[in-house]
């Protein structure tokens, strides 16, 4: 689990631009950083310690990945959901937007029409809906697709399951299974999730534990950036990717870095904690050093130029 005492007493803590160096010169070595490091990198705010974090972060990257940037599509099969979420425009309270469930045979028809146009690896993403996308649907969907497309990689994206259920999930042949926390900090997670069972913390935290247990070989985490401070959820990420691989031998696969949008019909209209462009960029970085072996996935929310950047030192886009 993660210790959300260390993690107050580090998400502002500082260094001197010599340990800061120290700490980069330990970064290149592509090994990882501690939390202690890694916070001391997200507080960095001179241009030159930034642009030394960026510089480093690019020769990691590098170093693993050369020029390898991986590309996948979503495909959405539904946008129906059981949740009350303040940030969300799926909330089961908003009644601005149309219902839409995919059959098997839609999303498959979805996929082919990706598949033309060069994508061989999608992302299905599932509305938090039991009815609608349990495990049963969503297995029926991936057998539907590799029946019919030539598709080399199907992830998902989904409530979190019992070990169970992921073990019918595994045996599909999915590639990764992505969930994300939206926030670590409890009392930011309690306020913004008002019903349904994704209230409940420790169980969509623990979901990528189920999931390994269940044998799904490749997890994806990550929070939704803008719910809470930027740095306390970065860390958060960290120790939950450093809580997978002391207790299974293995972190996540993959960390994704969405940055908040407001949406039609939410309850909350604005982002409550805005990350900038030149932050974000910062904490891709950071991530990079921190993890780098692991995917960071980088989503079309964010512009063009942008993503060009990060990806200098990023991986999945």
């Amino acid at each position: 689990m993660i210790n959300y005492e260390l993690i107050d007493s580090l998400y502002d803590k500082t260094a001197s631009r010599g340990e800061l160096a120290e700490i980069l010169e330990c970064a290149r070595e592509s090994r990882g950083l501690s939390l202690v490091q890694a916070a001391k990198l997200l507080n960095a705010s001179d241009g030159d310690e930034i642009s030394a974090i960026f510089e480093a972060a690019r020769q990691v990257k590098n170093e693993i990945y050369g020029k390898r940037v991986v590309m996948f599509a979503p495909l959405y099969t539904s946008n129906y959901c059981q949740n009350n979420c303040a940030y969300c425009g799926f909330s089961a309270a908003n009644k601005e937007i149309k219902r839409i469930a995919l059959t098997s045979d839609e999303v498959a028809a979805q996929a082919k029409r990706l598949e033309s146009g060069g994508h061989k690896r999608i992302l299905l993403v599932c509305g938090e809906d039991e009815r609608r996308s349990g495990v049963a649907a969503i297995t029926e969907c991936v057998e539907k697709i590799y029946e019919t497309c030539d598709i080399r990689r199907l992830n998902v994206n989904c409530a979190p399951m019992d070990v169970a259920d992921f073990k019918t999930l595994k045996a599909s042949a999915i590639g990764t299974y992505q969930i994300f926390q939206e926030t670590y900090n409890r009392a930011q997670y309690e306020k913004l999730h008002i019903s349904g069972k994704k209230r409940d913390y420790d169980y969509r935290f623990n979901a990528p534990s189920r999931a390994i247990e269940a044998g799904i070989d490749d997890v994806g985490i990550g929070p939704l950036l803008g719910l809470y401070d930027y740095r306390y959820d970065v860390l958060c990420t960290l120790a939950h990717s450093e809580h997978l691989m002391e207790r299974y031998g293995v972190g996540p696969h993959t960390i994704s870095v969405p940055r908040m949008r407001p949406a039609v019909g939410a309850a909350l209209a604005g982002v409550p904690y805005p990350v900038s462009d030149y932050d974000f960029k910062k904490l891709v970085a950071v991530i990079r050093l921190a993890v780098p072996y692991t995917g960071i996935i980088l989503s079309t929310r964010e512009t063009g130029s942008l993503r060009a950047n990060c990806s200098l030192w990023a991986y999945r886009k």
